[in-house]
């Protein structure tokens, strides 16, 4: 499976952005997927993750009623829809496969990777 993220920018504090990720390789649709933030000089976090069909959702507590994952199968898409940004969200976002039915919060636990886009949010 690869995976390509895109989306990412420079924004003000309270904007929106939305973050993109076309994944391609057999199978891909068949994934947990998930996305994964790292600020400089930080672990890797969990943001939020989706089942193969869309069928549930989870979140990290610090972005839970501002962010909302999303996928298209029909699309081999993923895509991370981001509201009330904060300064504090400013990191690498990176998508992840994990070729699994049950969602990790562990980053350990995804196989396959996006390079990673840049969100800054500005204060």
């Amino acid at each position: 499976v690869q995976l390509q993220a895109s989306g990412g920018g420079l924004v003000q504090a309270g904007d929106s952005l939305r973050l993109s990720c076309a994944a391609s390789g057999r199978g891909s649709s068949r994934n947990v997927m998930g996305w994964f933030r790292q600020a400089p000089g930080k672990t890797r976090d969990f943001v939020a993750a989706i089942t193969w069909n869309g069928g549930s959702t989870y979140y990290a507590d610090s972005v839970r009623g501002r962010f909302t994952i999303s996928r298209d199968n029909a699309k081999n898409t993923l895509y991370l829809q981001m509201n009330s940004l904060k300064p504090e969200d400013t990191a690498v976002y990176y998508c992840a496969a994990r070729p699994a039915t049950v969602v990790s919060y562990s980053h350990r636990q995804y196989s396959f990777w996006g390079q990673g886009t840049q969100v800054t949010v500005s204060s």
